[in-house]
Formats: C-alpha cells, structure tokens, sequence
C-alpha cells in the first residue's frame, strides 16, 4: 500500500477510532485469496499477493489476464448474471493447485470481488444437513430470552467446538454484556462482564450487519496486500467489507492478541434490524472453519433472533394488555366521577399503574397532583415550565436526568428516571412518571478506557492489555424506559384528552341551551313588554290629540309646542316598540324559504313605504339579471326594506345621493349588495353596529338604532352572512349572502 493509505489505517488517535477505513482496509487474510475483476470484461484487475502460495499462480501470470484462465467462461457469465439479478447465489466448488475451494463472488460497484476460500474439510453435504437440523430442534423449545442465549452458546460449543463461545448483548449507548457463555473448564468466567463500545466501534458494527459472520482463523497471521492497491477502474481503494477474506484492523488483532485468543468466530444477532448483539466465539490456537460451517453458524443466529423476536413481541404483548387493563378502568373512572383529577389520582387504579414506576405527577389546569415517591410541587412546576414545555415532541423520556437539568441531582433518589407526555395541544398540562436511581455494581473486563500510546507527540488508540475484572459503582441512572411504556403513555393521554373534550362538548352544550332558553324568555318578556306599553302609549297620543285640537286658540306659542312634543315622543316611541317586536318575531318564527325576485321585493317595498317619493332627488340603481334568492319571504322584504331604507336616509343630504343594488360571484357563492355614496361609518363604528340601539349618526337622523340589529338576526336565522364596508363621508355598501341549499 501507498504510505498515505498505510498511515490512514495504523494511525488511528484516541479520538478518531470510529473513522478508521476498515472497509477500504486492503488486504486479505493469510488462509484465501481475493481476486478482483471488472464485472463487464471480467479481466483481472486486483489480486491478494498471496495468490502463488494458495492457487500457484503469480500475479504476474493473471493480472489484467481474464478470468477464464482459472475459471470457466460459462459460469463466470452466469454468476454475474445472476449478482445483477439480486439472486442469492451458492458458493461453487473449485479444485486449484491440488486444493478444494469455496467460489464466494459479490459486487462492489463496477468490480466482481471472488473469494478463494477453503475448503478446510468433508465435502459431505450430508454433515452441513445435520447441523441445521439439530439447530432447528435444539434451539426452539426456550422460553425466556436467558434461556434461549445460553440455549445458543451451547449449541455453538458443540457445533463447532471454540473453547469458549458468549453471548454479547448491547445496551443503548452500545457498550455490551456477556448474558451467557460456555468455556472450556480450565478458562475463567466472563459470565456477567460488560464491555465498552469502543472495543466494537461503529464501523465494525455496521459491517457485522452487512456480512453476519466473520472468522479469524489465526490471529498471528501476516495479511497478504491486494496488488495494486488502488483499483485501475477509478484510482480509490476497493470496498471490500463483504468479503469472507478481508483483513482485520491491526487495533483488533492487537486486542485478541493481549487477551490470549489464537482465533475467533463471530456471528451478529439482529432484532427488527437492528444489531442486538453478537455471537463471540475465541480459541486459544489457530482454527478455521469452513464457510458451510460459517452458514450453519449463522442460520442459528437468524434463528435466535426470530426466537428473540418472537419473545420480545410476547413480552410487548403481555405489557400492553396489562397497561390496557388499567387504561380501560381508569377510562371508567373517568367517566363517572366528576373531577378528572380525582379519577385517575385519588382512587385505585391511577395512572402510575399503567408503567413500572415509582411515582408520578399530573399537572392539569394549573393544578398539580402528585401519586406516590415523587419531586416536590415546585421542582414539578419547574420541570414542566423551564423543561417539558420546550420540547418539540410531546412524549419526552430519560433514564437520566441530570445529564439533561444538572439540579435535578437534588431529587435523583426520585426522578433520575422521567417519562412525560403532553396532555393535548395545552404545552402546561402533562402526565408524568418518576423512577428512581438505581444504584448497581458493575463488573467489566478491564477498566473501560480508551489507552493509548504517544509518538510524536500524538497519542494513538492502542488496545488495553489487562482484561482483569474491574468493578465500579453507578449511580444517577435509572432503569431504561421501554417501548411499551411509551405505548402506554400515549393510549392514556388519548383517552384522557377524549375525556376533556367530551367534557367540554358537554359543558358547552349546557351553556348553549342555557342561553337559548334565556335568548327565548328575553325574547318573550321583549315581545310582552313592548305589547303592554302600546296601549297606555296610544293613550297618551290620543289625549294629546284632543288636548291639542281643545286648547288650539287657548294656549300660546309655548302651550302648542309642548303638546306637539308630546304627540312626536309618542309616535317615536310607537316605532321603537314595533322595531322591539319585529326583533322578538325574528327570533321566535320559523323561516319558510321560497325562491324570490329581489327586483319584485324591492319594488313591492319601494311603492309600499313611498321611498321614492320621499326621497324624489335619489338616484336608485338595481343591477340588472339580478339571480334569484331563496329566502324567507316576510323576513327578507324586512331585510331590504331596512337595508334600502337606511341607504336612502344617510345618502339623501348629498349633492347627488344614488343607492345601488347588485350581486357578485365570490368563491362560488352569490354576494348581494346596498350601496350608497351617503355619510358612512367611521372605524369605531363598524364595530357596533349591528348591536341593538347602536346609532353612529347622531340626532341629525330618525331612526330607533334596531334596524341593522333585526337584519343580521334575519341573516343569521338564514345561516348566511352581513358585512359592510364603509369609509365616513364616501358611503357604506352592506354585503350579505345566503346559503342555496337553505
């Protein structure tokens, strides 16, 4: 290799690790040879320098050669064929130099990468066949997870006989555990030990996902170099992390090294794709197993993880039915006792049932209501304020806490561990669960630090010699979350926003007939009082009347504009009770919509009330094809009579007063409007004036202030809708709208 590529794999830092090229590593182990090839013309391209030992040929005999010079033409056809395809292909069989190999061929971008792997035993199909069916019976019939682990370590032992095989589980910040082990008698235990991540850093996991076994049939071997070492096709190194043969990182070889291993076999164990754990195998000398061997190996991995699988869907399962039980109990409590809070708070079950916890809060309209070992209120009010209501998602968890408050140490005893969900789209109302600290000894194999040794200044990663036990005590965390907590959370808080808007729906619709009922009785008192006062008000107008004829050459001046006063008070009382009635009718008749011609209408109400011959100056414009209305037919011609009227009355003291009457077609639907060039409204009158008794005009016009307030209720029995756009001194235009299908 180049001194560039060779300095970019051996000088891995303390700090760079994750990024050491593993993938691109250049180099094969001593036991099979890679050949590289261009996939169309198949000449060779790139050979592993160890090709004379194992096949007996030299590099310079088959490089840019094709590769039918070693395999036959036809088969080397149909093998690309089928890599193209996507169809799994069986390794061939092949007799070089006097030796038995394996033809394992995959692609890497525009390359075919062919592994020389050997044989190394029976040919007998019949020993591959008893392997898989003593897997298949061997490894079903475990129930819980430690069962079929160890279950699978000694199967494995006795498949393929390492002196020691393990079981290695990851937790969430990948560092593992061995959960179960086998060993040869004279070997210590490593059953129980943890592991840091950085003794599997990132790239080499995601190549166990990638490849599913790997061995190392001699740790002490001398890789062999692949020739040249960048491809002649795009002048970069090869990416060869499928390959059976590839080369291990000089960092783990010195790793097995310092742990006495001679060879490994290692298996990833893979739950909802994701890397789960790994199958580690070690032997204390030299041991290669073939690759039928290394696919038994890994048909028994892909057969725990479905029994892993299938037990931890069984203990989902088994959670969430317990969780749904109390949801549903809580959900009844809910629904019969009258405070929310008390429902899932004060009686048995309550919501901290629903997970493993310790303790739990519900903060729910500014109340807080605390359920057993928990912070206090205001390191809660804290919490929710400062934290929770700033978090994006509406489910927040953590098994530590104090990595995300550092004063949340205060109440690590109680809430290390927090699961909270939002309650609705209100960013203050949440559940909440609390676990506490879990304080544990933990034993690893070896102090769990990166080493490493300096040269030139610069410190580079280099494996730890002592695998001694070490033990620490931590503290601060507390027992993960798990998926079907999380489930749990958000089945409870659909259930309990159901139940607040089902409540409120209720509440609102109390309050609704509520003010129906005292709309309907003021309407009634309305109606009743304004009938009651026409009678003594028609009196006092008669009596006027006669006063005023009696005394019509008896009294001054004074005396006759006092009883005319009292005859004009009474008829502008007279018409403000009629306007209160016309409002109390609208509210208490029914519509009856038929079709109408608003050109009819306002004919009908023009010749009616004489309007325009009150008003002989006005210019009146109606729109022509003006479309029908269905409508009311009484409520309507009060509609436009008031909404004509009044564009009449406030236009009437200009130069040239003109009243208009159209339609157009907005969104679909037909807007009608009254316009007139006459005083209108100001900002601030807009705002009231469609309220009973609102006048913005003053005394310079008649009026009562209840005509615009009896057409919105007009409009509004209809469903439909009155707007206005007015600007003071340049004129009003009224809009309204009625739904067609009324």
């Amino acid at each position: 290799m180049s001194e560039d590529s060779l300095n970019s794999l051996q000088k891995t830092t303390i700090t760079n690790c994750e990024q050491e090229p593993i993938h691109i590593i250049g180099k094969a182990q001593a036991h099979g040879v890679i050949i590289i090839c261009d996939v169309t013309t198949l000449d060779i391209l790139q050979c592993s320098e160890n090709v004379e030992e194992i096949l007996g040929f030299s590099l310079e005999e088959i490089l840019k050669k094709n590769i039918d010079m070693i395999l036959p033409e036809d088969l080397m056809k149909t093998l690309v064929r089928k890599l193209k395809d996507n169809i799994t292909l069986l390794p061939k069989t092949i007799r070089l130099n006097n030796k038995e190999f394996f033809i394992i061929p995959h692609l890497s971008g525009e390359s075919l990468i062919l592994d020389f792997d050997p044989h190394g035993g029976s040919l007998d199909p019949l020993v591959y066949q008893e392997q898989l069916t003593k897997i298949l019976n061997e490894i079903g019939d475990k129930q819980t997870i430690p069962e079929i682990s160890q279950n699978a370590v000694e199967l494995v032992k006795y498949l393929f006989d390492y002196d020691r095989v393990m079981m290695y589980q990851f937790d969430e910040e990948w560092n593992g555990k061995v959960v179960a082990e086998v060993k040869e008698s004279h070997l210590e235990s490593w059953l129980g030990l943890h592991y840091p991540a950085s003794d599997i850093p990132k790239q080499a996991r995601q190549i166990f996902l990638k490849q599913g076994v790997r061995i190392i049939a001699d740790v002490n071997y001398k890789p062999a170099a692949i020739f040249p070492e960048l491809s002649p096709i795009n002048g970069k190194p090869i990416d060869i992390s499928k390959s059976e043969l590839r080369a291990v990182s000089p960092i783990h070889i010195e790793y097995l090294q310092n742990m006495g291993v001679g060879a490994s076999l290692t298996a990833a164990i893979v739950l909802n794709g994701e890397l789960w754990g790994l199958l580690a195998c070690h032997h204390y000398s030299p041991k290669f197993i073939n690759y039928n061997q290394r696919q038994s190996c890994k048909f028994l991995t892909q057969v725990f993880s479905n029994k892993l699988a299938l037990r931890t869907s069984n203990v989902f399962i088994e959670k969430m039915a317990y969780s749904e039980d109390i949801r549903k109990k809580l959900v009844l409590q809910m629904s019969s006792i009258k405070h929310l809070n008390d429902a899932i708070c004060k009686f048995e079950p309550n919501f901290t049932n629903i997970v493993e916890c310790s303790g739990g809060a519900l903060v729910l309209d500014g109340t807080i209501c605390m359920v057993g070992k928990t912070p206090t209120e205001e390191q809660i009010k804290f919490l929710v304020s400062e934290f929770l209501t700033k978090q994006e998602e509406s489910l927040f968890f953590t098994k530590n806490l104090m990595k995300k408050i550092p004063s949340a140490t205060s109440f690590k005893d109680k809430a290390s561990g927090v699961l909270s969900i939002r309650i609705g789209e209100n960013k203050n109302d949440y559940l909440l669960w609390f676990r506490p600290q879990a304080i544990e000894s933990v034993s690893w194999g070896g102090k769990p630090v990166k080493s490493g040794v300096v040269k030139d200044g610069v410190e580079y990663l280099s494996p730890r010699r002592s695998f001694e036990k070490w033990t620490e005590k931590k503290s601060g965390a507390a027992i993960p979350w798990e998926e079907y907590d999380f489930e749990a959370a958000y089945n409870l808080e659909e259930s309990i926003t159901n139940i607040i808007v089902r409540n409120q729906k209720d509440h609102i619709k109390a309050l609704n007939d509520q003010l129906l009922e005292a709309n309907k009785e003021l309407e009634t008192f309305s109606y009743s009082v304004s009938h009651d006062l026409r009678a003594p008000l028609r009196g006092i107008d008669g009596y006027a009347r006669i006063l005023r004829d009696y005394c019509k050459n008896k009294t001054d001046d004074y005396g006759r504009n006092a009883i005319n006063t009292i005859i004009n008070s009474a008829e502008l009382m007279d018409t403000l009770i009629e306007d209160i009635i016309s409002y109390s009718k609208v509210g208490q008749t029914r519509i009856q919509p038929v079709s109408l011609s608003i050109n009819t209408i306002l004919d009908q109400i023009l010749t009616t009330h004489n309007l325009s011959g009150e008003y002989p100056k006005t210019e009146i414009i109606v729109q022509e094809d003006i479309p029908r209305i269905v409508a009311d037919r009484r409520m309507f011609s009060q509609l436009l009579a008031n909404l004509v009227g009044n564009a009449l009355k406030y236009s009437a003291k200009t130069a040239h007063p003109t009243v208009e009457l159209g339609f157009d077609v907005k969104d679909g639907r037909t807007v009608y409007f009254v316009k007139d060039n006459g005083i209108g409204i100001d900002a601030a009158g807009k705002e009231k004036i469609f309220e009973v008794f609102s006048r913005v005009a003053g005394d310079d016009f008649a009026g009562s202030g209840v005509g615009l307030a009896i057409a919105k209720k007009i409009i509004e029995k209809h469903n439909g809708a009155l707007w206005l756009d007015s600007k003071l001194n340049e004129g009003s235009t009224f809009y309204f709208s009625i739904p067609e299908d009324l």
